[in-house]
């Protein structure tokens, strides 16, 4: 484990090349949404993971609800998010303040994410039905997209998300086995990507999605192989982007892969089979994640014409 970490410091002094340059976060809409965030003591993975697009997405007035608290029970090497034991605390009046918020915004496709919640029975997964079910409820034909966390490999857990039918369920991969003990402490990667498989086999017609950060360390054929598992797995949607670190308490970058690399990536994910790969240096799991749901279903749309 140490040399995975030394690797990375040895390779980290590195300055932002042009392409990852991105919008200071300001203007009316930015401070709008602060402020209805903290009226209805919400929280958002736009701030507490530090993302590099929240000027543009609160910009537009999108953000990505992070339900649960802030306190995550797992300690990541890459994420910014708060460290801690919540000691069981649930708010269950959570999922209408999250539908007040999303209504208020105006949206009609919902990302919804989570820390880890280890101290819960069910990893927080009753939490994630019941925003599901508010926002159906106080948003009329909206689309709902969770990104969840491994509930510790529970198909109860699972299931229970499941029921409340997402629009598309999401799970982070993240990094490559090897990188797993450094950047993903207490995640295992074949837990992760059963788990993408199992909701497969539970209900076909939920599309699956699943993100990569690239710069920790790995090579290219290491992705590459990442890619082939989820697409066996039967994932629909992967998003791949430049891993860029938080504050100096997070893995430093090990490099910054051209645009011309996230290409690559794109193209080894469609040609194994995966229908919607998202691949660029400021991708991110819910970045547009409107945008990469309807091109799936533009794509399936078209292969139903295809074969009628």
């Amino acid at each position: 484990m140490g040399d995975l970490v030394q690797l990375n410091v040895s390779a980290a002094v590195q300055r932002r090349p042009e392409w990852l340059k991105v919008r200071i976060p300001g203007g009316d809409n930015y401070f709008d949404l602060k402020r209805l965030m903290r009226g209805l003591s919400l929280h958002t993975v736009c701030e507490s993971a530090r993302c590099p697009n929240v000027g543009e997405c609160w910009g537009h007035r999108t953000a990505t609800f992070m339900i649960l608290g802030e306190l995550c029970t797992r300690r990541c090497g890459f994420c910014a998010v708060p460290k801690g034991r919540p000691a069981g605390q649930v708010d269950w009046d959570e999922p209408e303040r999250v539908a007040e918020a999303a209504a208020n915004m105006g949206l009609k496709y919902i990302v919804v994410t989570s820390v880890d919640r280890d101290d819960l029975a069910d990893g927080g997964s009753t939490i994630f039905a019941r925003t599901i079910e508010a926002l159906r409820g106080r948003i009329p034909g909206c689309k709902v997209e969770v990104l969840i966390p491994d509930f510790r490999g529970s198909d109860e857990a699972l299931e229970v998300v499941l029921a409340a039918r997402p629009d598309v369920l999401n799970h982070n991969i993240e990094t490559v086995p090897r990188l797993y003990p450094v950047a993903r402490r207490g995640s295992l990667y074949e837990r992760s990507l059963r788990l993408l498989r199992h909701s497969r086999e539970i209900d076909a017609s939920i599309p699956t999605k699943s993100g990569l950060m690239v710069g920790l360390g790995e090579t290219m054929e290491e992705l590459i192989e990442v890619l082939r598992d989820l697409a066996a797995a039967g994932v629909d949607i992967v998003t791949i982007g430049q891993y860029l670190r938080p504050s100096g308490d997070q893995l430093p970058v090990a490099r910054f892969y051209t645009p011309e690399e996230f290409a690559t990536l794109k193209r080894e994910g469609m040609r194994f089979g995966i229908r919607h790969v998202e691949s660029g240096p400021l991708v991110r799991s819910s970045y547009h994640a409107h945008e990469q749901a309807d091109a799936l279903s533009d794509e399936k749309n078209r292969d139903s014409l295809l074969h009628s």
